[in-house]
């Protein structure tokens, strides 16, 4: 007779350490180098430079930790108000140029005009306040702080009244 083949069990540990060990390894280096890839990719995008491209894996990490540092910096960095100042000075110019466009229409309401007025200077005056810190004071908020929000204000109004006085009408607004 010839002799049997002895079949050997291999135990799941064995298995384990021979098969799926350096499976399991090798799949989670190839994880970690396509995780760095994306990485130096992204750091490159984002600096524009792409010398990052051509350091090795250490090189490359410690390039995106300064990076990284960097925009968390700039983020904490505190905004400058002038865009606000700018804002509020746009603003301000607008209100006068509406109040002039008001005080020349001659069919403009009273009330339509001092509506209009008082509605544009109480947001001035929240606007304002938002700004600022929260004031104590309920006084200030009711009454608008804005020069145009109390009526009208005309760039013309000097020369519209010297060159030709008209009679005034109840239901006709005149700047004089």
């Amino acid at each position: 007779m010839a002799p049997q083949t002895a079949t050997t069990y291999v135990s799941k540990t064995q298995h384990y350490l021979k098969v799926k060990k350096p499976l399991l390894e090798r799949q989670r280096r190839a994880r970690m180098n396509s995780c760095l890839d994306t990485l130096k990719t992204l750091v490159a995008e984002f600096q524009g430079d792409d010398a990052i491209l051509r350091l090795d894996k250490a090189e490359m990490l410690e390039a995106a930790l300064v990076f990284m540092r960097k925009q968390l910096i700039k983020q904490q960095a505190p905004v400058s108000p002038v865009p606000m100042d700018s804002f509020k000075n746009g603003y301000m110019n607008a209100v006068s140029e509406i109040s002039r466009v008001m005080a020349c229409t001659p069919a403009m309401s009273v009330d339509v005009g001092k509506t209009v007025m008082t509605h544009l200077g109480m947001e001035f005056q929240r606007m304002l306040q938002s700004d600022q810190q929260p004031q104590l004071e309920t006084s200030a908020i009711s009454r608008p702080v804005s020069p145009a929000s109390s009526g009208y204000h005309s760039d013309a109004e000097e020369s519209e009244s010297a060159a030709s006085p008209q009679p005034t009408s109840s239901a006709m607004w005149r700047p004089w």
